[in-house]
Formats: C-alpha cells, sequence, structure tokens
C-alpha cells in the first residue's frame, strides 16, 4: 500500500531535476567562500529577498538562531510570539547558547502580535531591565494554521519597530507560500525586516538547506555565528544545486499545494466528528479537531489512519495538522478524507 505522508511538507522529497543538478554541481570550499555554486544560490535568494546578500545555513533552526545571535548580545532581550517556532520548538537554543531573554507576546488568531502590545513590552532605558533589542516574525505562521501575515501588517510593525531603534527578524520558513497565496512577490513581505530566513527543504523539495538574508554587514556576522555553530560547510555546492533548481522551479507551483489543502478541508469538513479551524485554509496546512463527543484521542486516530496508509500530525489530544505539498495529488487527498471517515466510523461501533 503506497503511503501519503501528510505529517509536513519537510517529507517532500528531491525531484529529478534536482538529483541531476545536484550530480554534475560546480563544487569549491564554501567556508572559503569558493563554491561557485553556493555562491550563486546565494545571490539568487538575496535577489528574490530584495536584500543586500545572503547567507546558505544548513537547517532554519540554525538561521534563526544565527540570525539572533547576529542581532543581540549576551542579556538582551527578543520579543516573539508564544506560538511562535522560534520560541517553541527550536530547543530554546536562542536562551541556551545566547543569553538571550525572549519576552513572549500572545499571538492574534491570525498570527500577528498587536502592535500595542509590542510597544508596551518594549523596556525603557533602565538598568534594572534587559534591552529590548529584536522582534521576530513567523510568515506563513505554523501554529496558528498556515495563516499568512500581510504586507501591509509588516509594514506598519517594521515602522514601529525601528522607530524605537530594534531590529525585526522574520521566520520566512514558508515565506514563498504567504507570498503565493497573497498575490505578492516574496521581497515585498520581507522588505521591512532586517533579516529574514527562508527553508529550500519544505514546500520547496529541496533535500536539505535554509538561507539567510540580510545586509552585507549583517551577513558577515552570521557567518560568523554559523561558524560557531558549526554550520560551516565545505563542498556544499551539491547540496545547494538543489536549491538552485527549488528557487527556479518549485516556487510557482506551490498555489497547487494551497488548492489541495482546499480540496482537503472541504472533504474533512463533511465528516460528522471533524472541525476545521481555519476554513479555508491560506495555504498549505490544515489543522482539525475531533468533536467532544467523538470516543477516541487523535492518538488512536493516528493509528487507525496507519492501518489506511496515511500518516497524519498529531498537535494535541485532540488536534491534528496535515500539509499538503509536492508528493500528495488529487489520487492522494481522496484517500485521506476516506481514510478519515472509515476511521471515524469504526470508532462508533
Amino acid at each position: 500500500m503506497e503511503v501519503i505522508d501528510l505529517r509536513s511538507d519537510t517529507v517532500t522529497m528531491p525531484t529529478e531535476e534536482m538529483r541531476a543538478a545536484m550530480a554534475r554541481a560546480e563544487v569549491g570550499d564554501d567556508v572559503y567562500g569558493e563554491d561557485p555554486t553556493v555562491n550563486r544560490l546565494q545571490e539568487m535568494a538575496a535577489g528574490l529577498m530584495g536584500k543586500e546578500a545572503a547567507l546558505f545555513i544548513p537547517s532554519g533552526t540554525m538561521g534563526n538562531l544565527a540570525a539572533i545571535l547576529a542581532h543581540c548580545a549576551r542579556g538582551d532581550e527578543m520579543i516573539l510570539g508564544d506560538r511562535s517556532h522560534t520560541f517553541l520548538f527550536e530547543a530554546g537554543g536562542a536562551a541556551a547558547l545566547g543569553g538571550i531573554q525572549p519576552h513572549t507576546l500572545p499571538n492574534q488568531a491570525d498570527g500577528t502580535l498587536d502592535l500595542d502590545d509590542i510597544e508596551a513590552a518594549i523596556r525603557p532605558d533602565d538598568p534594572h531591565y534587559p534591552i529590548s533589542r529584536l522582534v521576530s516574525l513567523e510568515n506563513t505562521h505554523n501554529r496558528c494554521g498556515g495563516v499568512v501575515l500581510t504586507v501591509e501588517y509588516t509594514r506598519a510593525l517594521g515602522k514601529l519597530v525601528h522607530q524605537h531603534g530594534l531590529r525585526l527578524h522574520l521566520d520566512g520558513a514558508r515565506i514563498f507560500n504567504a507570498a503565493a497565496a497573497l498575490g505578492v512577490q516574496a521581497a515585498a513581505l520581507a522588505a521591512p525586516a532586517d533579516s529574514v530566513t527562508f527553508c529550500l527543504s519544505k514546500g520547496l523539495c529541496a533535500p536539505v538547506g535554509s538561507v539567510l538574508c540580510g545586509t552585507k554587514e549583517f551577513i558577515k556576522r552570521a557567518n560568523r555565528m554559523r561558524k560557531m555553530l558549526g554550520g560551516g560547510m565545505r563542498q556544499a555546492g551539491i547540496i545547494a544545486a538543489a536549491g538552485i533548481v527549488a528557487l527556479e522551479k518549485m516556487v510557482n507551483r506551490l498555489g497547487e499545494d494551497h488548492r489541495r489543502a482546499r480540496l482537503l478541508a472541504e472533504g474533512l469538513a463533511r465528516i460528522p466528528g471533524l472541525v476545521i479551524e481555519t476554513d479555508p485554509p491560506q495555504t498549505n496546512m490544515v489543522f482539525l479537531s475531533l468533536e467532544e463527543w467523538v470516543p477516541i484521542s487523535a492518538k488512536e486516530m493516528l493509528r487507525k489512519l496507519e492501518t489506511r496508509g496515511i500518516k497524519a500530525g498529531r498537535v494535541d489530544a485532540r488536534r491534528f495538522r496535515l500539509v499538503t505539498h509536492f508528493g500528495i495529488d488529487d489520487a492522494a487527498i481522496e484517500r485521506a478524507v476516506r481514510a478519515f471517515e472509515e476511521a471515524l466510523e469504526k470508532s462508533m461501533i
């Protein structure tokens, strides 16, 4: 039985074109700045984000951490959402390795941080307090349902942050999904940010890697942080080649993933016992939960789905996340809906 994996878009496999590009990639020592394929990827990424320079990094988590370390000193404070990926899922790296204090604010349902909350959180110049140095934003916002943050909101936030002398980092792991959903260029979403990361190995299907973008001066500092974190790679052009194909060929097809997420949500919404949280989903994520009267937990539901060849992500005791991606076609959506329906019917017997 073919397995349909909806746990995440990180499960995507490199395309045949990527594999061919990796096999023939021209390489050099990237720590010396001599890998021509890495250099080309970085130039492309900087151009797409409207920034001066870029740095190829093994993962989005390392990209975010390198950015935070480049912006902040030990004892500084970073303002971010309480449902942000950096706060929830990056192992406390900024605090553990950088001595940077997180100041969390409640994420609104649409993924934003309230501007008044941010302004109130910025510390006055007082030796009793840490120095407010950085605000971190996430677009698309994972735990808020894969929602998109608009150009207008990001501009307003950037203006506020910079008026107070702080810096703005954008965790844009899926920024191209946000751009596709809004019908804008990714550079417009990144413009107010002093730094932005994006991931190559999620919806863009590359096997590994993220890119951090900013000014030349910032990237010089971030490069030092990457080295400190063990992220300096040598003949990295072999994997950067797949990233180039990702940017050239995979960005413009993300709308297909969004269409299938809507199709999936529509099918699941018709099944008694399931509640779709963002209807319709804005990008490639469908969050749903079991109604209280359903007699099984999310964990039990996952076991029933796996026997039917479906893998899904569990968020908590009665909540799921399903993510569409390049490996999911219309037939897979139909199978997934049918599997949920059958699993729920069996649980009622």
